[in-house]
């Protein structure tokens, strides 16, 4: 093996390391078995939800999280592996997948990584049961935005009445 290709292949290891080592959540999946219309459709899914898709050699990755010291995956590298990096949202790369998955009954997961941390099978399906971030954002500002909906509401209802009352005095003095 030339020098080139040695260096070709540390440098998509070292690539590799910092994604993974970017990322909130990795997921790591067999994807041998799915048709070029299912795999379009999951990248659109993927690329929708802020989720990076790549297939990679298990060396590679094997390699990559070593240096990240990252223990436990070895394992699960056998096949054909497909990585699902979510950078923002930990929860985004398995609930994409988990539905995916549920809907084409072809693929299979594999193992996860969270903040570091190798998920098993369970760990992934538990994950993508999480509520989303943007769910958990809205759950919040609902919950904040409660009381003052609940102030403006009843400030409403005494100027409503402030302003009745003024009518029925209003019209008392015209004499109607």
């Amino acid at each position: 093996m030339g020098e080139k290709q040695i260096a070709a292949k540390a440098l998509i290891v070292d690539e590799l390391a910092e994604k993974i080592q970017k990322a909130r959540s990795v997921i790591l999946y067999e994807y041998i078995g799915l048709n070029v219309a299912e795999v379009t459709d999951l990248r659109n899914r993927f690329r929708a939800a802020g989720v990076e898709y790549r297939v990679i050699k298990n060396t590679y990755i094997l390699r990559a999280t070593n240096k990240l010291g990252i223990e436990g995956l070895e394992p699960h590298l056998h096949g054909t592996t497909a990585l699902a990096i979510g950078y923002d949202d930990p929860v985004a790369p398995a609930k994409v997948l988990t539905e995916f998955i549920k809907s084409v009954k072809k693929t299979d997961v594999k193992v996860g990584l969270l903040e570091g941390k190798v998920l098993d099978k369970a760990g992934v399906a538990a994950l993508a049961n999480l509520p989303s971030r943007e769910e958990l954002i809205a759950k919040v500002l609902g919950s904040m935005n409660a009381p003052i909906t609940g102030a403006v509401m009843v400030m409403s209802g005494v100027i409503r009445a402030f302003v009745i009352a003024l009518n029925a005095v209003k019209e008392q003095k015209e004499g109607k």
